[in-house]
């Protein structure tokens, strides 16, 4: 049977749910990077410089996938609501 609207906002629901904790997971992962190189730092295995840099880079790469996940996540909002 086709979806009720109802049960099409439950299901946004769910996927705006899902989204969230991926982004949760993706800034997690940005958390440990920079732990790592903090320690580094701190070690004096790498300089100010070589700390920055890697720093910047984990932040751009967190930025991609978390656009990524909205844009799927609005994709999918989308498909759910077409009736």
């Amino acid at each position: 049977p086709p979806l009720t609207e109802e049960r099409r906002k439950e299901l946004v629901k769910v996927v705006r749910r899902i989204d969230e904790e991926y982004k949760v997971s993706i800034r997690n992962i940005r958390r440990d990077v920079n732990d790592f190189l903090k320690s580094l730092k701190k070690d004096g295995e790498i300089s100010e410089d070589d700390f920055h840099e890697p720093q910047d880079q984990v932040q751009k790469i967190t930025n991609e996938y978390i656009q990524l996940a909205d844009q799927a996540c609005q994709e999918k909002e989308k498909e759910i609501l077409e009736f």
